[in-house]
């Protein structure tokens, strides 16, 4: 059953509202101290009267028992006075007194049942020895108190005591009271009644106060999901304002920049798409464009055939470029899952790929030269890894000078390796570092097509790294150069979150 109970508590969607709960809250913290309080006063009240009545009696009883010494009661119970007192007593306080001799004999009994009678008590022996002023007993289940007074009879020494006293003290019996306490549970139950009205007046107070305290602080809250509703159903984009708290002002803030990303996410797909479009129409144009030629001329000699196929062949070859780098951008774009990490030695995989590109850099008679500062091993995704090595270098090479050089590097400290690829090329202007890693940019597009490329190797390079949870800065300066600093981290326990 405690597992139902538990279960329900667990997956109930009433139980998870915070009006629920707040309102369940305030219930307690109102009602709590009133219920606490109640018990505090009644039993504090319950205690203070026991101790009155039982002062008032033990006053009353030590009067009585010098009046017994004084008509020497244990000796004769005739005395009407002492019987009267007793009588009056047993009365006042709805109880019963029982008078014992020294020989532990009743020889009273207001009730008139034990006189004659031998009582052996513990109270009743340790008054009689001397030992206290009495003893007190509260049964607070059969409702009465139980008080025990040593009836005492001051003598006159023969002879004056060590320590020079005259008279001693002698205890020659004991009176046994038992007093009802009916009026003080009755008047106990009285207040307990009054109490409990009165709590429930203040429960029904709490419960509308706490209604409507709930609904005023969660207005706030119900206000945001409002926000959120109607721009999510597109009749608001602009951003929310709650500012009622600091917790609705820091979730609108994180909905706001959330709403931001989403609209700059947008905008650059929108972007993306229509860059997209136009470099795949751009060669497919030209394709067109030298078949109609081709097609207006059917007596167009060999020669101008074959020129015109290789320039169809090269669009096709452009074509096919721009689909494998937008493929290779759609895969980056995938979780960190599916990367194949191993151990990677990257002075060796550095030197593979320089090896590739330098008949490229040939081409230009650009020198390529290697600068490794100490041996390193990395936890890399080898095929990704040669992509950021080849993307950067290959671009060191397009975009240098006739005899130009290309500088790489390779070092490690004990987190991070850093590769470092440095050319002596055109630079990029400085307005433009913030959008080379944008897909399509190009910072000279009026030589775009004489150098080559998609425009993608830089946004494929930089996904690449941030897969590896790395960093790529790029510092240039026009007519002198550019320098791309990668920076990866050894080990993937390093990057853990």
């Amino acid at each position: 059953m405690a597992k139902k109970i538990k279960f329900f508590l667990k997956n109930s969607k009433i139980w998870r509202s915070l009006k629920v709960r707040l309102f369940i809250i305030m219930c307690l913290i109102g009602m709590l101290p009133a219920v606490l309080m109640r018990a505090g006063i009644l039993e504090n009240y319950e205690s203070r009267a026991v101790d009155v009545r039982v002062s008032d009696v033990q006053t009353q009883l030590r009067i009585i028992a010098n009046h017994l010494i004084t008509y020497n009661y244990l000796q004769d119970t005739s005395s009407e006075v002492i019987g009267a007192e007793l009588e009056q007593l047993s009365n006042l306080y709805n109880g019963r007194v029982l008078i014992i001799n020294g020989n532990l004999k009743v020889v009273k009994d207001t009730y008139g049942i034990s006189e004659g009678k031998t009582i052996i008590s513990e109270e009743v022996i340790r008054c009689m020895k001397g030992r206290g002023n009495g003893t007190v007993n509260y049964d607070a289940v059969n409702r009465f108190i139980e008080i025990t007074i040593p009836i005492v009879e001051t003598v006159t020494l023969p002879q004056p005591a060590e320590d020079g006293s005259t008279t001693k003290e002698v205890v020659r019996g004991v009176m046994l009271n038992s007093v009802s306490t009916d009026s003080i549970v009755n008047t106990l139950d009285i207040l307990n009644r009054k109490a409990m009205i009165m709590e429930s007046i203040m429960l029904i107070c709490i419960f509308a106060f706490s209604l409507t305290l709930v609904q005023v602080l969660v207005r706030p809250f119900e206000r945001v999901t409002k926000a959120i509703n109607e721009m999510k159903e597109g009749y608001r984009d602009e951003p929310i304002s709650v500012p009622d708290y600091l917790e609705t002002e820091h979730i609108v803030e994180a909905f706001n920049s959330l709403l931001e990303r989403m609209k700059t996410l947008d905008d650059s797909r929108q972007e993306f798409v229509a860059n997209v479009s136009h470099e795949l129409k751009t060669p497919i144009t030209s394709v067109k464009v030298l078949a109609d030629s081709l097609l207006a001329q059917p007596d167009a000699p060999a020669e101008l055939y074959r020129e015109f196929m290789a320039d169809i062949a090269a669009e096709i070859e452009r074509e096919d470029k721009i689909i494998n780098d937008l493929l290779a951008l759609v895969k980056q774009d995938k979780s960190v899952a599916e990367m194949n990490i191993s151990v990677v030695n990257l002075n060796t995989l550095t030197e593979i790929i320089l090896k590739r590109l330098r008949p490229i850099a040939r081409k230009k008679n650009i020198e390529i030269t290697m600068i490794s500062k100490r041996q390193v091993t990395a936890e890399v995704d080898e095929v990704k890894m040669s992509l950021i090595l080849t993307n950067l270098v290959e671009n060191a090479i397009k975009y240098n000078r006739e005899q130009g050089k290309v500088e790489v590097s390779l070092d490690a400290d004990h987190q991070f390796f850093t590769v470092q690829v440095k050319d002596t090329g055109i630079g990029i202007p400085e307005e433009n570092l913030n959008q080379i890693y944008e897909r399509f940019f190009r910072v000279d597009k009026s030589h775009s097509k004489e150098i080559g490329g998609t425009g993608l190797g830089l946004a494929i390079t930089r996904s690449a790294v941030l897969l590896h949870r790395g960093s790529i800065k790029a510092e240039s300066k026009e007519g002198e150069g550019t320098t791309f600093t990668v920076k990866i981290p050894l080990s993937r326990t390093l990057v853990q979150v």
